[in-house]
């Protein structure tokens, strides 16, 4: 199959993808060949990133990614009628791989409206767009219409049962205070439905200076790639997890990837990780 336009791909999701991809996670013709140039290109900035920090952006991203796929799992075998809905999907390849691990799997992958087309396409074309494969637009701002949080979900899990909630690599492109509205409105949704997970990832802000610094370089510079607000929101574990106690969520775990090293083929840091997973649950 060959790539569709990418030009209104950001930077972020193209790396992102390419990482997916060379690590094995990824499905043919998913990532365009701007990805692919992009890592090569990255690849002696995450060699410094190793150097210093003790861990590079493709390990946190490898990291996290493997960690929610196995959170994704466990809470899917929890439910009797498995529904997932992965909010800014991108290009990711999550959906059809857990698709093949569970036939009987209701997928519903979600973006705004421009990467919502291109992913519902590409489904389409690969033969995996279908009544339990779906792709809707979705924006995490709107607090009504058919694109908002509310809508989305109930509309499209209509059965009322409970919604594994993923987004990965989106809300630190927002501040505290921008995002936290959304999951304000998340964890109200998820509490008519007893059961239901969200999952994320989260940065923690560095105490050490130099890689505290580090850190704000490089959220400065991937702000003006994207142009957005990148934002490393919290200080430790239990500030994380406090603020999501208070968001509405009333069961949430804080995961340290280095918890998983033994479980997981994910790659390990040098001392402690800078990327957390939450898991709220209802």
């Amino acid at each position: 199959m060959t790539d569709h336009d990418s030009s209104g791909i950001s930077f972020t999701a193209l790396y992102t993808g390419a990482v997916w991809e060379r690590h094995g996670l990824s499905e043919a013709g998913l990532t365009p060949t701007e990805g692919r140039l992009l890592y090569r290109l990255m690849t002696p900035f995450e060699a410094a990133s190793r150097a210093v920090a003790g861990g590079s952006l493709r390990t946190f991203l490898l990291q996290r990614h493997r960690i929610i796929d196995a959170l994704i799992a466990a809470a899917v075998r929890e439910q009797e009628a498995p529904n997932v809905l992965e909010v800014a999907c991108g290009l990711s390849p999550r959906g059809i791989r857990l698709r093949r691990q569970f036939p009987n799997l209701h997928m519903v992958e979600s973006d705004l409206p421009d990467m919502a087309s291109r992913k519902a396409g590409y489904l389409a074309a690969t033969g995996h767009l279908g009544p339990r494969h779906q792709v809707v637009p979705l924006d995490i701002l709107a607090n009504e219409g058919p694109q908002s949080l509310e809508t989305v979900i109930g509309e499209l899990f209509p059965d009322g049962g409970p919604v594994v909630v993923v987004t990965e690599g989106l809300t630190s492109y927002f501040t505290l205070a921008q995002i936290t509205p959304f999951w304000k409105r998340l964890a109200a949704v998820l509490s008519e439905r007893p059961g239901s997970t969200y999952l994320s990832e989260s940065y923690l802000q560095s105490r050490k200076p130099v890689i505290g610094r580090g850190l704000r370089v490089l959220g400065g510079a991937l702000g003006r790639i994207t142009q957005a607000d990148v934002s490393f929101h919290f200080t430790g574990d239990e500030p994380a997890r406090n603020w999501f106690l208070n968001c509405g969520f009333p069961d949430v775990t804080v995961h340290n990837p280095r918890n998983f090293y033994e479980q997981l083929p994910i790659p390990r840091s040098r001392g402690n990780p800078m990327v957390r997973i939450v898991e709220a649950r209802t």
